[in-house]
């Protein structure tokens, strides 16, 4: 944990977002003594499990480093409820989720958990109205819309599209760039005849027809667009058409290899899904000595015991692992207490 103020920790939320970086914002918003947390205490949980700020003890920070994880890889924001009175038969209830929290000093956080991921980034190659419609159009749709007019740019890792609108200037070489760097999203706004000898120009280049099946000329829906923002309109509904396709695959996929999950429930060490997808927590791991779930990354405790790596939630109970790692390998959680 870094120990930062209230004051630099929402400032450098800025800097985060500034620099695409994924992050959650975790702000206790009630606390039932006794714990450490006060309501308006806040942390920023980064990719890598790194916490900067201050929301509890060290019990509560490992439960707010792993759903924030989860979160990350989710999307979206939930309330967080850690509390020693958690129960297999409590009922659910909807954008709560409560974590069994065995430590011994008792009491009850409430933080809610906020994602904030970058949003998506689309390249305009132009400067003739329709590319200016463009960057006005997505940017008030809230897409980090990025302006070019030099076809020598190199297009980022991170661009989700690329649409070009130069009206005939240095087409081919942009879209090719564009195709090579495996873009989701390729359009060229275009009228269908020049489209078709854009296309032949890039057959020319030596780009695939499986590569071409993949550009959008003309580009857009057909949404019987006339003007200038008419036809951005259109170019956006067809890119977040595209897009969404695109992840519903990926998320199939991701899921069919993973295999069948186990749902996550209130008992502290139950069974949760793992977090390694979409630059998520490695995975979980149970605290031998509390029972508590706990993330696989750099940034929780851990020691090498018998070849493989044990995990815990708190200094505490590494200690009393490493006073006796027998008691624990052998029996597990002696009295579901935390240590720390």
């Amino acid at each position: 944990m870094i120990t930062t103020g209230r004051g630099e920790l929402l400032a450098r939320v800025t800097d985060l977002r500034a620099d695409r970086t994924p992050f959650v914002l975790a702000t206790v918003v009630r606390a039932e003594r006794p714990t450490s947390a006060k309501p308006g205490d806040c942390a920023l949980v980064l990719s890598d499990g790194t916490i900067d700020g201050f929301v509890g003890g060290s019990c509560a920070e490992s439960t707010v480093r792993l759903e924030s994880l989860r979160l990350l890889a989710a999307g979206g924001s939930e309330l967080l409820r850690i509390t020693p009175d958690a129960g297999a038969g409590e009922q659910p209830v909807e954008g709560l989720r409560t974590v069994g929290n065995p430590c011994l000093s008792g009491g009850t956080l409430e933080i809610f958990l906020e994602s904030m991921v970058p949003p998506t980034m689309v390249t305009v190659f132009g400067e003739a109205p329709i590319a200016r419609a463009l960057v006005r159009v997505g940017r008030s749709l809230d897409y980090d819309v990025r302006s070019s007019t030099d076809p020598g740019d190199v297009i980022s890792p991170e661009a989700a599209a690329v649409v070009v609108a130069s009206h005939g200037r240095d087409e081919a070489g942009v879209l090719r760039a564009a195709l090579d760097a495996d873009v989701p999203y390729v359009a060229l706004v275009a009228s269908p005849r020049r489209a078709a000898g854009v296309r032949q120009e890039l057959r020319d280049l030596g780009v695939t027809d499986g590569q071409l099946a993949r550009l959008s000329s003309p580009a857009g829906m057909d949404i019987g667009a006339r003007t200038a923002p008419e036809i951005a309109l259109s170019v956006f509904a067809e890119l977040l058409e595209r897009l969404t396709t695109l992840e519903g695959r990926s998320t199939v996929q991701a899921a069919d290899a993973a295999g069948p999950a186990t749902a996550p429930d209130t008992d502290r060490g139950a069974p949760v899904v793992d977090g390694s997808a979409s630059g998520a927590a490695d995975g979980v791991a149970t605290d031998p000595v509390c029972g508590m779930s706990v993330a696989t990354v750099p940034s929780s405790l851990s020691v090498e015991h018998d070849g493989r790596t044990v995990w815990f939630c708190a200094t505490g109970c590494r200690k009393a692992f490493l006073d006796d790692p027998a008691r624990f390998v052998e029996a597990g959680p002696s009295d579901g207490h935390c240590h720390a």
